[in-house]
């Protein structure tokens, strides 16, 4: 399997750790409901730097689904601010978040949406020329490589295992070089053996591409592999842990923000 090459990171005053990628302010979600108003999430704050992971947990009902569409950008937030590479994401109307969000974002599912029609490399090609991407096939090849699927470039979805094509899911993901990548519990349709295999491959193509990973998961043993913890429970942080910190206390990158805001 090849090793994917790190990307070079622009230069800037900002210390490294303190370059947030995703912001996200005190944000809320409310819905009507017949009873009344729906709160579903409430005072959610974290800051996240590309590179860096980020587990979300907690029970079914906790919230995740809700706060994973809103740091996606398919829904706003009734209150607070959510910022993706340096813009205020949440404030704009839906055609700029779908631009902002393909020029910036993938996405894995539990399920693989591959189009059952196209081929593995047709599949992995698809979002490259949707982004007018010079050498669709070229890029997607060696993403193809990279996950090991080289052998299987012209076979069509049905003839692969679950394993097979969360790994063209992946190839698929990484190829538009994402720097936020969003994996809804990635490895909910396969066994264990498949499931390591994603997961080891995930976290490896987030290292070396520099993306930031956000990661929603009902696997405690899947969470602790990455640097950051929320845990949901009634759409509030139960738990939040970040790498080096104490729960519950600011992040290194919230300190300097702060910092920066006071000077």
């Amino acid at each position: 399997m090849k090793s994917p090459s790190t990307s070079a990171v622009p230069p800037s005053d900002i210390p490294l750790q303190a370059r947030p990628l995703l912001e996200v302010s005190n944000i809320a979600k409310c819905v009507q409901g017949p009873e009344g108003v729906l709160t579903l999430l409430e005072g959610i704050d974290f800051t996240l730097s590309g590179g860096e992971s980020l587990a979300i947990t907690g029970p079914s009902g906790s919230g995740k689904t809700t706060l994973l569409g809103l740091l996606a950008g398919l829904d706003t937030p009734t209150k607070g601010e959510i910022r993706l590479n340096g813009s205020a994401f949440s404030t704009l109307g839906e055609d700029q978040r779908a631009s902002h969000r393909g020029a910036t974002c993938a996405f894995v599912f539990q399920e693989f949406h591959l189009v059952a029609d196209m081929n593995v490399l047709e599949n992995v090609m698809l979002p490259l020329e949707l982004a007018g991407r010079e050498k669709p096939a070229a890029i997607a090849k060696d993403w193809i490589e990279r996950v090991g699927l080289s052998h299987r470039l012209r076979h069509f979805p049905a003839t692969l295992s679950g394993g097979e094509q969360q790994r063209v899911a992946l190839a698929r993901a990484f190829a538009v070089q994402p720097r936020l990548l969003f994996a809804d519990e990635p490895t909910g349709s396969l066994d264990h053996a498949n499931g390591k295999r994603v997961i080891d491959l995930l976290f490896e193509l987030n290292q070396h591409s520099g993306a930031a990973l956000v990661l929603v998961t009902h696997d405690p043993q899947l969470a602790s592999r990455c640097q950051h913890h929320l845990e949901l429970h009634e759409g509030k942080i139960m738990s939040k842990t970040f790498a080096h910190q104490k729960p519950g206390e600011a992040s290194d990158i919230e300190k300097y923000l702060h910092q920066e805001s006071s000077t």
